[in-house]
């Protein structure tokens, strides 16, 4: 993991402190999450793809953040409660933080320079105008559940979109998550160092190779599962 990501003093929500470091070496997906937001159900998807990779080392990291329509009001204590009881999370949880504005953490800004765009940009800062919302302007954080994916050698190796969710193909691809496919699909190829999948069309998303399939894509699971 870079010094700089490493080393930038975060919050659990718990109120211990503690750094990135003491997940070096994981994959890392990190998301700012919100409890009253219409994308707050993404919990249960980050949650199921944290219980299928965790032990092939993924960690999805949640920082609560209350910097759009104030949809995070809540007390560290309430956050927890609701994560609990809502959608049974057991990922790691840290103090509420601030991703936009002025007073954006370290962490949020050294993470947004590092990855500047987005993948599937455009659709919901599109809807939120739509609905007379001034989206936050770009590169800034647009919205809650946006998500940051960091390699095991600690580089930010893509960032995605709020509406993009947490099965979506694109994100499996740069992790190097595999996907399940009918059984008539060949098994997965090295792409590059990023990513596995089955052989087939190749698309770029991103800062990664994706290898698809004509075949269906079920989902994520741990089989032919390789994270680098």
């Amino acid at each position: 993991m870079t010094k700089a990501l490493q080393s930038i003093p975060l919050t659990t929500l718990e109120g211990q402190p503690t750094t990135l470091a003491d997940h070096a070496g994981k994959v890392l997906l990190v998301v700012n999450v919100a409890s009253k937001c219409g994308l707050t159900p993404q919990y249960e998807g980050l949650e199921k793809l944290y219980r299928e990779l965790h032990a092939a080392g993924l960690e999805v990291l949640g920082f609560p953040a209350n910097d759009f329509m104030e949809q995070e009001p809540g007390s560290e204590d309430e956050i927890r409660q609701f994560c609990t009881l809502a959608y049974d999370v057991t990922f790691p949880m840290f103090a509420k933080i601030t991703v936009a504005g002025e007073g954006t953490h370290p962490l949020y800004q050294a993470l947004i320079d590092a990855q500047p765009a987005a993948t599937g940009e455009g659709p919901l800062r599109e809807k939120l105008a739509g609905l007379g919302l001034s989206p936050n302007p770009a590169p800034g954080i647009l919205w809650n559940f946006e998500k940051f994916l960091v390699g095991r050698d600690g580089h930010v190796i893509a960032r995605f979109a709020p509406d993009v969710a947490p099965d979506d193909p694109r994100l499996g691809a740069c992790a190097g998550f595999s996907v399940s496919v009918s059984a008539s699909a060949q098994p997965p190829v090295l792409i590059s160092g990023i990513g596995i999948a089955s052989a087939g069309t190749v698309g770029l998303f991103s800062s990664c190779r994706y290898s698809g399939s004509s075949s269906s894509v079920d989902g994520f699971v741990p089989r032919w599962l390789s994270i680098w």
